[in-house]
């Protein structure tokens, strides 16, 4: 085992990142199996790029507001550990490509030396929580979301309810009922609300994208702030115990909900409150210590372009609540930025604004607390950054996600041909600058992580197929999704697959049609009246591929000959199938769940002592070649196969045994007593496969 130190003050920080080093020599020893390896690695940030060999590192920006020094922190690890480049993702986080697997534990500690952190940026885990950049400044908000995002971020963090869940699970909040935060296509989704004085959410539960979108239900109109956490907390648990763990196509929370009805998923939740060890968390929202802005002269300045700066001014300027001051929206083409950039602007807002920037959803950045009269001084500035394009958050703001230039899934080119479609619109559509009523995005696969089914106008990377059996890249064209504010939307019909190359084409007509007959109507209305099949026939004869040409076979940003490749998806974990593995983790489980209760944290040392019991169990039943789906599953099949069967005596079945854990409040008595089944369980579940192994020796 190698020897890694950090000089981590926090001590669980420390074991985490100690762990890391530690799993690392053992994988690389061959004593940790690949596919228990990559989970591991995942729930800590490191995720398998398209290139062999190398890492792209996940960062974690809860709520998208990133201080200065983190800033300047995260770019200095980019230039030592990776190649200076940042790139902002769809869900407020900062990626870095080409890092050494064996870097990243130093790498991380680095990045924790400014509360930077990697823990659950990746797998089946509560990934980053999301919120509106304009939280705490929005001029409609009716308070701040940032202290509950934060709270809540805090809470789940390394919480034993959520590290090993059937699929990842995703959370945002939002602002106001413009639903910035985009709620409808989350796991869960918190919208600001104030009743009778009172602050509180509405909460919107199962919304998801990828290959089947899934809009959002409303699990309640109404909850208070202190409710937040345990609602989320046993919704987690039913995921966890309930949702499928086999197919990955079937994993996510939004297909347990459909399964089973939202009436059904809302009384397992109530079920599970007395198994809650708060029935209420307070978040003291005074508490929060929100960035202030520093009181500064505004140095004369003198504009040599004011046609240009009036025109930025129009599309990147955002009004907040506080009196005297702006924010800015700094336009990110397809989130990528540099390190010597990085530390200039960290070095801008430190000086002239609140010290911090916020990372946007649509892969932006935004300058809060700007004093009014320092516009004309930030826009000279931001203008030496090349920081000062315009229109932010408008048609030309194209969301991208990095498609096949990193990514394992990718099929086609999302950078190349955002890249394309930006300039087209620049050069042909000069209006579009201005409209924000326009939202364009485009996926390199059907994962959606450039959300290009919500958007108005939306591709996804797909391919086409010759007579020949030539394969070329192509596009999904699809139309008319939108967010329809308060937890309303609708999603993107699929209308044409047109080879890539077509694409610029097949956005100047759906653009000149827009103008043509919209009279003025927003898009999303415009093609609710139109309708799929009248696009279908505008757009039809740019599907064919009889006549494709030699350059319809490169890729947009590529110069060879496209050719279809597509790894492994890392974006959910994987299933681990191995029985000795299981026994092992079960092992740790326990000596984990001791840990907690010794730290008197009984409500997670009961959920470890769970886990124990659902894998020693999963472990007989692999041996059987038994289904092993969902956690239920594994308890029901449990009892049919071993005990009902007189196999194994418990002197109870399976299923009393394990779901004490939703029958009992988590007290120290009960705690004490779980942990004692778990490791009963486990020695008996070993001996009875030793003993059958013997028999087949």
């Amino acid at each position: 085992m190698q020897s890694f130190r950090t000089e981590i003050e926090n001590p669980v920080v420390e074991k985490d990142i100690i762990e890391l080093a530690n799993k690392i020599e053992l994988f690389k020893n061959g004593k940790i199996d690949e596919e228990k390896f990559r989970s591991l690695r995942l729930a800590r940030g490191v995720y398998g790029q398209r290139q062999e060999g190398v890492q792209m590192i996940r960062i974690k920006v809860p709520y998208g507001k990133l201080k200065s020094n983190q800033l300047r922190r995260i770019s200095d690890v980019s230039d030592e550990y990776s190649r200076g480049r940042l790139h902002i993702t769809t869900r407020q986080d900062i990626q870095i490509h080409y890092v050494d697997l064996n870097r990243t534990p130093e790498l991380w500690a680095e990045l924790e030396k400014d509360d930077v952190t990697l823990r659950e940026a990746c797998g089946n885990v509560v990934r980053n929580v999301t919120a509106s950049e304009t939280a705490g400044i929005d001029v409609n908000e009716p308070f701040d979301v940032s202290p509950y995002a934060d709270a809540l971020y805090k809470f789940f963090l390394r919480n034993p309810i959520c590290q090993e869940m059937g699929r990842k699970f995703k959370v945002s909040f939002s602002s106001t009922d413009e639903d910035t935060g985009l709620s409808y296509l989350h796991d869960i989704g918190y919208i600001a609300k104030v009743k009778d004085g009172v602050r509180g959410f509405k909460v919107m539960v199962a919304g998801g994208l990828g290959s089947q979108p899934r809009h959002a239900d409303v699990l309640y109109d109404f909850i208070e702030t202190d409710k937040i956490i345990p609602i989320m907390e046993g919704v987690l648990r039913i995921f966890d115990r309930h949702g499928e763990r086999k197919s990955r196509a079937k994993a996510r929370m939004k297909f347990l909900v459909k399964d089973i009805g939202l009436e059904a998923f809302r009384e397992l939740i109530e079920n599970e409150q007395k198994a809650i060890e708060f029935k209420s968390v307070p978040i003291d929202a005074d508490a929060y210590v929100a960035s202030k802005p520093v009181q500064v002269e505004a140095p004369q300045v003198e504009i040599k372009e004011e046609e240009a700066f009036n025109l930025w001014k129009s599309t990147n300027l955002i009004p907040q609540k506080q009196e005297g001051y702006v924010a800015i929206g700094v336009k990110v083409l397809l989130g990528d930025f540099y390190t010597d950039k990085a530390r200039l602007l960290a070095n801008l807002v430190d000086k002239y604004a609140a010290g911090e920037v916020r990372l946007t959803l649509r892969q932006n950045i935004v300058i809060p607390f700007v004093k009014e009269e320092l516009v004309p001084f930030f826009y000279q500035e931001l203008e030496k950054l090349g920081f000062v394009e315009a229109g932010y958050n408008k048609a030309v703001d194209i969301t991208a996600c990095p498609g096949t230039d990193t990514c394992n899934l990718g099929i086609a080119s999302s950078t190349g041909i955002a890249e394309e479609l930006e300039r087209v619109i620049k050069a042909e559509y000069p209006q579009y600058l201005k409209n924000e009523d326009l939202v364009i995005k485009i996926s390199g696969c059907m994962n959606a992580c450039g959300q290009h089914n919500m958007a108005n106008i939306g591709f996804q990377g797909m391919t086409v197929r010759t007579k020949d059996k030539l394969v070329a890249p192509a596009l999904q064209v699809l139309l008319g999704g939108g967010n329809l504010g308060d937890g309303n939307a609708t999603f993107a019909d699929k209308v044409v697959k047109v080879p890539s190359r077509r694409g610029p084409e097949a956005l100047r007509r759906i653009l000149n049609d827009y103008e043509a007959n919209a009279n003025g109507k927003q898009f999303v209305e415009y093609y609710k009246e139109t309708g799929d099949r009248y696009f279908y026939d505008l757009l039809n004869d740019l599907q064919d591929v009889t006549n494709l040409t030699q350059q319809d076979f490169i890729d947009w940003g590529n110069e060879d000959v496209y050719v279809k490749e597509i790894g492994i998806g890392e974006c959910a974990g994987v299933v681990i199938d191995l029985i000795a593995t299981l026994f092992f983790e079960s092992e740790e489980k326990i000596e984990n769940a001791k840990e907690s209760f010794e730290n008197e944290v009984y409500s997670g040392a009961i959920y470890l002592a769970y886990q124990s019991l659902v894998n020693s169990a999963k472990a007989l039943l692999l041996a059987e070649n038994k289904k092993t789906n969902t956690h239920a599953g594994i308890i029901s099949q449990f009892d049919e196969v071993f005990v009902e069967s007189g196999k194994i005596a418990l002197g109870t079945s399976f299923s009393e045994l394990i779901y004490q854990i939703n029958k009992n409040a988590p007290t120290k008595a009960f705690a004490l007593d779980y942990i004692s089944s778990s490791e009963k369980f486990l020695a008996a579940v070993r001996a009875f496969r030793e003993a059958e192994q013997a028999q087949e020796a």
